[in-house]
């Protein structure tokens, strides 16, 4: 699972690795002890993320017309 730091707490990186996945999240400042991520991966995120928004600006995709 990517996501952003807004999403990184204990109770949720354990929830996710509970269910066997992968916690792709960048540790926040104040964590004494950062946890790793896989800083490729979540450069990737960036990019459909991107996608996605731009995707949006079109009326098309955005209101479903056919």
């Amino acid at each position: 699972m990517i996501a952003d730091k807004g999403y990184d707490s204990t109770e949720i990186v354990t929830t996710i690795q509970a269910l066997g996945a992968v916690a792709v999240i960048p540790p926040r400042r104040h964590w004494k002890q950062p946890r790793s991520y896989d800083r490729a991966l979540y450069k990737q995120r960036n990019l459909i993320e991107r996608c996605f928004n731009r995707l949006k600006q079109f009326r098309r995709f955005s209101t479903r017309y056919c």
